[in-house]
């Protein structure tokens, strides 16, 4: 459970007293957004929640769910590539780049919501910084569920089909929670992705410049193909 809530909690994000949200389970709300995002996005919009809690109790597990099952795949499983044979990455090699890269998505998290409520006057929308950032965590369910096919390497790429559930999600919820023009949400939709997109790109390339990867031949260990 994401636990009961206090009374009221200070908003980061807006600078004031917010109400506390109802008790949440984490798997249900997962569930509901993915399964049934029409008929859970009016139920997210009234929830009165802070940053904070939204964060702690919703957005840091969930995005765990991708770095964990890399240091899973990545050192154990390892990824077969050809006439090379089953490359693995040593777990103290692995460790570092995968956290920096975990902190970085969660800084994306915000900036995302950031970006949101930036561009909803643009789209007919209104602003609210709490609403955006919750579009943003809800709305990326999918992308970090979908971190689950990390497990096995070589699936890494059925991720992107989560993103493009993703796509799905924003523009459900745009028009709910950022009062859109429903009409207009498909192309606020895709400005976001094209925001995620980019902020995704530049937490990678972020996380290989300050952990150094290591190159083929160094730390990484393979088993060589059979003849």
């Amino acid at each position: 459970m994401i636990g009961s809530v206090p009374c009221s909690h200070f908003c980061y994000m807006c600078g004031c007293m917010v109400a506390s949200a109802r008790t949440m389970n984490l798997v249900e709300r997962a569930k509901n957004i993915v399964c049934q995002p029409e008929a859970e996005w009016p139920v997210i919009e009234p929830e009165q929640i802070s940053a904070q809690v939204l964060y702690t109790g919703y957005i840091m597990p969930l995005a765990a769910i991708g770095p964990v099952a890399m240091l899973i795949g990545m050192s154990l499983i390892g990824l077969e590539i050809p006439s090379i044979g089953t490359v693995r990455i040593p777990l103290p090699t692995l460790v570092p780049q995968v956290m920096v890269g975990y902190g970085l998505g969660l800084a994306a998290v915000y900036v995302l919501a950031l970006i949101i409520d930036a561009l909803a006057p643009t789209f007919g929308g209104k602003r609210d910084r709490m609403q955006a950032l919750k579009v943003a965590a809800y709305g990326a369910t999918a992308s970090w569920v979908g971190g689950i096919f990390h497990l096995v390497p070589a699936l890494g790429i059925l991720g992107l089909l989560a993103g493009c559930y993703t796509l799905y999600l924003f523009s459900l919820g745009l028009p709910v929670l950022m009062k859109s023009p429903p009409e207009r949400s498909l192309g606020y939709a895709m400005a976001i992705m094209v925001a995620a997109i980019v902020l995704t790109a530049v937490v990678g390339i972020l996380s290989a410049v300050f952990v150094e990867f290591p190159a083929p031949g160094g730390s990484m260990s393979s088993d060589p193909v059979s003849p």
